[in-house]
């Protein structure tokens, strides 16, 4: 079907740059020209107007053209031989669509000084072919659309761009994508229709606003975790020397440190009458590179789910901390399990990212994990060897692993040498890989199902009195410790494949 000439906004030509800055200021003027023109007519068209043809704005592009394989001397790409992004595989045309220019400012500014820098070559900024759908473009409070009527509703289609999920799959990050003759390659891992997709997922799963989220994730399994990152985030707002500025819970409730006036927008946050599924909670620096922590729940469906969305707000690290059954008889109650390797049987990124791929451990998450458990119990040597072992998790999708016959699971993971098993770990640190996120795990046991011991209430009371402070204090160690050492010492050149993306 053809749709009559469309209703556009206000024609930006396109221009090339040579200045990150200006290349911004562009690719925001063409994106705030279109959602604007977007929402006035959802107005109109829930106000009863009836358009003559279909109403539609598309994204911005930023493309980059260079003929040498070769980069500039003296860049600071070049300087760098530990960067693992800015700079184009060699020869060609390189684009991408770009979305929410507000919320990846920052984000877009460094991969443009980037590109500028490594290439000498100028960027080109104009409106892409691609339409934003129309649910894109309505503010985090705009709800315009509730009001229509049934009839109104089917129309909607005839009149707007609605999301088009041929445009959002993930080809460029699982290696698949393949180029039409002509076509440019890509210069992120994610489409603008596929990053605005995940955004929305991010509201509906987590409660909060993608905006709060901040650049180091923790997730657990337990909502244990969550209520002491509840005390301990509050806590932190108490101090007026606190690191942290903000701390924002479900429904972007937001607490600021005290000293620090509300903002605009905080007083509309509030507590939902139930918790969504998988919660968020932010403990906010200015820089954006507080914590955020996430109640995954159980399972690797979840687990999938939350990073596949996540993945999209490039964060520099995620790492899971959350209880597991230890596998050895060696292992006691309240150990904790490093893990340096991951059984997958979860399946859930079988068609993604095949078996035959490793997940490597990554020394950079490692060495933060095994300092911060250091750090916070004191334990050093033989002592850490006690109560903290390295090995390799195995996660599988059957909780009840333990009752399948013939005990076939159990020989398997005595195979593979693992030390520990749940259901979530080996599958955010699969989709950290295959989203090129660096990824870790730091799990503790709380049941042994192969010797006899398994959770019962009073056992579990005391673990969880016990064990959980800790453990989550060695999780927000870990990562303030990885924070120090800084973001580009996390990106490494392991993650990335042969004819990368130039966005980090």
């Amino acid at each position: 079907m053809t749709h009559p000439t469309p209703h556009s906004p206000g024609f930006i030509a396109p221009a090339r740059f040579n200045d990150a800055a200006a290349a911004l200021a562009q690719a925001q003027r063409i994106y705030q020209s279109g959602v604007q023109h977007l929402r006035e007519a959802l107005r109109e068209f829930v106000g009863g107007h009836n358009f003559a043809g279909h109403v539609r704005a598309c994204y911005p592009f930023v493309r980059l053209h260079t003929d040498t394989v070769s980069r500039v001397p003296g860049s600071e790409g070049t300087a760098d031989r530990h960067l693992s992004f800015g700079f184009v595989a060699g020869p060609g045309t390189y684009e991408t669509t770009l979305t929410r220019p507000d919320l990846y400012g920052h984000y877009y500014l460094e991969q443009f000084t980037l590109l500028l820098e490594n290439h000498g070559v100028e960027l080109e900024v104009g409106t892409s072919t691609q339409p934003i759908p129309v649910y894109f473009s309505l503010a985090d409070n705009d709800t315009v659309e509730g009001s229509l009527t049934q009839e109104r509703r089917q129309l909607l289609r005839d009149v707007f761009d609605l999301p088009d999920l041929a445009a959002m799959d993930d080809g460029i990050a699982n290696g698949t994508w393949e180029p039409r003759r002509g076509q440019a390659l890509p210069l992120s891992l994610f489409t603008a229709p596929r990053v605005d997709y995940s955004l929305q997922r991010l509201r509906h799963y987590t409660g909060t606003a993608p905006d709060w989220f901040q650049n180091f994730v923790l997730f657990t399994n337990y909502q244990f975790y969550i209520d002491e990152f509840v005390r301990l985030g509050h806590e932190a707002m108490r101090d007026p020397a606190s690191e942290y500025i903000a701390f924002v819970e479900p429904g972007n409730v937001v607490t600021r440190r005290a000293g620090l006036p509300a903002l605009p927008g905080d007083a509309a946050g509030t507590p939902p009458p139930r918790l969504p599924q998988m919660p968020a909670y932010h403990l906010m620096r200015a820089d954006r590179s507080g914590i955020t922590m996430v109640n995954i729940g159980v399972g690797p469906a979840n687990a999938k789910n939350i990073t596949d969305h996540i993945a999209v707000l490039r964060p520099h690290a995620w790492v899971m901390l959350g209880h597991c059954a230890g596998l050895r008889n060696s292992q006691q109650l309240g150990d904790y399990v490093l893990a340096h390797g991951y059984v997958r049987e979860d399946h859930v990124l079988d068609e993604e990212l095949p078996l035959w791929v490793p997940i490597p451990a990554l020394a950079e998450v490692q060495l933060a994990l095994e300092h911060a458990v250091q750090d916070v119990t004191q334990c050093k040597g033989a002592e850490l060897k006690r109560i903290m072992r390295t090995g390799t998790v195995a996660s599988t999708d059957n909780r009840n692993w333990e009752l399948l016959p013939d005990n076939t699971p159990q020989r398997r993971f005595s195979q593979s040498r693992a030390v520990a098993l749940d259901m979530e770990s080996a599958t955010i640190a699969a989709n950290g890989f295959r989203f090129r996120v660096p990824y870790g795990t730091l799990l503790c046991v709380s049941d042994k199902p192969l010797h006899g011991e398994i959770k019962l209430p009073g056992m579990a009371n005391h673990f969880y009195r016990e064990r959980v402070d800790q453990h989550l204090r060695i999780g927000i160690r870990a990562m303030e410790l990885l924070r120090e050492a800084g973001a580009r010492q996390l990106h490494s050149r392991k993650l990335r494949s042969f004819a990368e993306v130039a966005f980090q």
